[in-house]
């Protein structure tokens, strides 16, 4: 499916079909309280003690005459959210010790679990939106035939990749060093994102 949505990805930012346009994507958001939910270190993923999962449902209307991915990609590049890909989740629990990520749900639905083993099982469909804190465990254990999520990551950091208990220790030292983005990756400068990680938290 990877290769699939890039290929659309390439052919759209060449011709423009299917993408929104700034003022549809202004259109398309819907205005949604912040669900939030912190996860405590369990020894092997350590999540985040200072800032919660931040999660908006239903946030983004997803027309059928755009390319659902595309609105996606496009609103969290208009907020400063880059590195975008369209996929799914990855089925093993995994975390980011120096990057914050942004998942929105294209299409389909899936049953995923935050905060490790010992986390929440959430179930997430097209339009809603997770924002995840540097540290924060995430695993798909299943979904749809059709599950789409297009991911990005806030303008400061660097992805990685965490997956061993041994990484645990390292971990705790960068993801304090994570600073806060200055937008919501939906809602913008005004977002709820940024009063639920209070930079004072």
């Amino acid at each position: 499916m990877a290769v699939l949505e890039t290929l659309k990805k390439v052919v759209e930012k060449a011709t423009g079909l299917a993408r929104p346009s700034r003022d549809q994507i202004e259109r398309l958001v819907r205005v949604r309280k912040a669900n939030v939910t912190k996860f405590k270190d369990d020894g092997v993923i350590p999540n985040n003690a200072r800032w919660p999962l931040v999660l908006y449902r239903g946030a983004v209307a997803l027309p059928d005459n755009l390319d659902p991915a595309a609105i996606m990609e496009d609103m969290f590049g208009e907020n400063g959210w880059g590195d975008s890909w369209p996929n799914g989740i990855y089925d093993y629990v995994h975390y980011h010790s120096r990057i914050h990520e942004v998942l929105g749900i294209a299409r389909g639905n899936g049953t995923v679990r935050f905060g490790g083993n010992n986390g929440r099982t959430l179930q997430l469909k097209a339009g809603d939106v997770a924002i995840l804190p540097a540290g924060t465990g995430h695993q798909c254990l299943s979904a749809s035939a059709d599950f789409l999520v297009v991911g990005a990551y806030s303008p400061s950091g660097a992805y990685d990749e965490c997956t061993k208990s041994e990484e645990h220790a390292r971990a705790l030292k960068t993801i304090p060093k994570v600073g806060r983005p200055r937008k919501d990756p939906v809602y913008g400068s005004k977002g709820p994102l940024l009063s639920a990680w209070n930079p004072s938290r």
